[in-house]
């Protein structure tokens, strides 16, 4: 994806206000309009709270107006009470008045029928005759923690570097009062989306991007209306900061109709996990790990990148040490080996007993002396084949286990810690079983930003996700635009043609030459309309068995219709044509059918499928993965957003479960990825350059060792007169 340079958001007027109007404004406690009055006031916002009633002088001791106009100045954003159907009148006057921005509290809009979204269109166009920015409508409200701005009425709000997104209030309020009952940083600024008739997820990025008190960026996501536009902010923004989301709606409803391969794998949650990944996004699976996850990476973004994936361990047991390699190395991170002057350095620190391997065991050294953490941690991180330390086991509670006296010195070695990342450049994250107990040195830990868990579990999945993240960072940062083939005529005019003939797909003999047009090594069949053409083959194929295939635009699934014949020789090519005829009729006696084709049979390989879908939020999308007859029920693929570049093709391959078969397995020879990687590109340049492309399949591919064999290729098209 495209990487844009960072500006100043539009939005940061509005969402860190020096003034607000509060237009709806009531002496009742219980409704919004005093409510936001209130919470400002306790939230100590330093602008100036303008409320509007036309009947009112004063509510909560603030001088009330009767109407915007007048407003003894213009505020930077307007909170609206009302019911729906005063919006339209009220955002023209606050427009009128010069102001840049309203939070629509109301519902009653799109989310009700056409009614509402008539009345949601008619605010909406109102907002536009003076360029006025709707957060909403149907929204929870927003806040900045920074300048006291709660116009949610959360309580207890703590300032922090948390932005926070969210398309469901009570996910929101879940969040935040999670938040405040735990060691997490706080939040900066909190949006609740709503119905996003006119500022949209993707722009509140860019916001979070260029404001100075955020750090991460985290997002309950639903469904995007604009993800192709969020794909593109997001690949800009993760180059600097972490954007974590959690995504529900995970099951295959709302998918498009299958009318292939592609298209049947295009479920919602496994195509936007990969895109997300494409650009950068820490995608998490469970809601717990939100905010573990997002604190994790704000606590130690200034070392990130991180060079690699190569963890030391520093335990004070052998426990905890084996259990956090294994939950590691399941994540796929490395525990690498230790350098041998490294380990020369840990055996003069410690018992003879101790293990000086990674993960490194102190073996009751630090029973008396914690102090010896510092020093064991200070020479790991200094090893070059050290990215990130991992300590885990007791620390932060020795003078509850053993004896007080030692609260002092753990609290020395506490502060020797935490100068540790930026002394090395390196994160260094903590897990205690002490943690819940909050003790002296594990608070010092976290107030210096040195992440501090109670269980392996969650340490894992929380450094899993920095490594991955930091890579993602090493990824964007190498990924320079590649440039597109000039679109070819030759391709558009087989499409145009195919669309004449009242087609909506190409002939596979079509979809080859287009494939290979845009630079793909494929086999040309020969097409046989006639079975008088079987008696003259073209040079290459008399003497090699051959595969005969039905080409028909109602027929896609050739297989199913018996019109795929294998391994045949010359004198049964007549008898095998007959033979695709008649199981064809019998399959669909309405088939119109163009002929078959005619191809020496393939050298084995590794089957797998490349395809390409148009999903409705993310727009094309291609798919790498295992192939064959199976695909569908392995589901092995993975997902990447059009364009693509060398860099995402490479990482299909890892990302699928069974990646290993492409390096070969049981003797095999591992197959040409580089091959591969030059047929996805001419994928993506012809869906790219002919968007008329509404999917594409080849199924299977035959990967091998020096070339591969596209044994099947489908292309359907979009409607002709539909916009693609």
């Amino acid at each position: 994806m495209r990487m844009e340079p960072l500006m100043e958001s539009s939005l940061q007027t509005i969402l860190a206000p020096r003034s607000i109007a509060v237009v709806g404004a009531s002496r009742d406690e219980g409704k919004r309009g005093n409510m936001a009055i209130r919470y400002l006031q306790q939230n100590h916002y330093r602008g100036s709270i303008y409320p509007i009633h036309p009947k009112e002088t004063s509510i909560l001791d603030l001088p009330c107006y009767p109407s915007i106009d007048l407003l003894p100045e213009i505020p930077d954003l307007a909170l609206i009470c009302t019911p729906a159907h005063t919006l339209p009148e009220i955002i023209r006057g606050c427009g009128n008045k010069g102001i840049r921005g309203a939070v629509v509290l109301a519902t009653g809009f799109s989310e009700t029928g056409e009614a509402g979204l008539a009345l949601e269109s008619e605010m909406v166009n109102a907002a536009r005759e003076s360029g006025l920015r709707i957060i909403g409508p149907n929204t929870s409200g927003i806040f900045n923690a920074h300048c006291g701005a709660n116009l949610v009425g959360y309580r207890d709000l703590r300032a922090g570097n948390i932005g926070l997104l969210s398309q469901s209030g009570n996910m929101a309020l879940s969040l935040v009062t999670e938040g405040n009952h735990s060691d997490y940083p706080g939040f900066s600024t909190y949006v609740g989306v709503g119905n996003e008739a006119d500022v949209q997820f993707h722009e509140y990025l860019d916001y979070f991007a260029s404001d100075p008190n955020t750090r991460v960026i985290v997002g309950y996501v639903e469904g995007l209306k604009y993800g192709r536009k969020f794909l593109h902010s997001a690949a800009s923004v993760c180059s600097d900061k972490p954007v974590v989301l959690y995504k529900s709606g995970r099951t295959e409803v709302g998918q498009q109709s299958a009318r292939s391969h592609t298209g049947a794998l295009a479920g919602s949650y496994d195509l936007a996990r990969g895109v997300m990944r494409q650009v950068g996004v820490t995608l998490v699976d469970r809601a717990d790990e939100i905010l573990p996850v997002a604190a994790t990476l704000a606590c130690v973004a200034d070392y990130l990148p991180m060079q690699g994936n190569r963890i030391a361990i520093l335990a004070d047991g052998g426990g905890h040490a084996t259990i956090a390699a294994d939950a590691l190395d399941s994540m796929g991170l490395s525990i690498p080996a230790l350098e041998a002057q490294t380990r020369e350095r840990l055996r003069a620190l410690l018992p003879s007993s101790a293990s000086v391997s990674n993960p490194v065991d102190v073996a009751g050294g630090t029973d008396s002396h914690p102090e010896l953490f510092a020093d064991c941690a200070e020479v790991l991180l200094a090893d070059p084949n050290v990215d990130a330390l991992l300590i885990a086991g007791l620390f932060g509670g020795y003078a509850l286990r053993f004896s007080e006296s030692l609260a002092g010195m753990e609290q020395i070695c506490a502060e020797r810690l935490a100068a540790l990342p930026r002394a090395y450049a390196k994160p260094l994250m903590m897990q205690s079983l002490y943690q819940p107990a909050k003790t002296g040195p594990l608070v010092h830990l976290r107030q210096a930003d040195i992440p501090v868990f109670d269980s392996i579990d969650e340490a894992t999945h929380c450094i899993t996700a920095v490594v991955n993240y930091s890579a993602a960072q090493r990824r964007l940062s190498r990924k320079g635009e590649r440039e597109l083939p000039a679109v070819l005529s030759e391709v558009s005019l087989m499409i145009e043609n195919a669309f004449n003939e009242g087609r909506g797909v190409l002939y596979e003999y079509e979809a080859l030459d287009a494939l290979g047009a845009y630079g793909a090594d494929v086999v040309r069949p020969q097409l046989i309309r006639d079975p008088a053409q079987l008696d003259t083959l073209v040079p290459g194929m008399s003497g090699s068995r051959l595969v005969m295939k039905l080409v028909s635009q109602d027929i896609l699934h050739k297989t199913d219709a018996g019109g795929v014949k294998l391994n045949l020789a010359t004198q049964e090519l007549a008898d095998a044509y007959t033979g695709i005829m008649q199981s064809a009729r019998q399959y669909r006696p309405d088939a119109r059918i163009e002929g078959v084709l005619l191809a020496p049979m393939a050298e084995p390989g590794v089957e797998v499928i490349i395809g390409v879908t148009h999903d409705p939020q993310y727009g094309p999308v291609l798919m790498f993965g295992l192939g064959g007859v199976f695909v569908e029920v392995l589901k092995d693929v993975a997902f990447r957003a059009l364009p693509l570049s060398r860099e995402d093709a490479l990482e299909m391959f890892e990302e699928i479960r069974g990646s290993r078969i492409l390096d070969g397995v049981r003797g095999a020879a591992p197959v040409d990825r580089e091959a591969l990687v030059r047929l996805m590109l001419a994928v993506s340049d012809l869906c790219v350059n002919h968007p008329q492309i509404a999917e594409l399949d080849l199924n299977p591919v035959l990967a091998r060792e020096n070339d591969y064999c596209v044994l099947d290729a489908r292309v359907i098209l979009r409607a002709e007169k539909e916009n693609p």
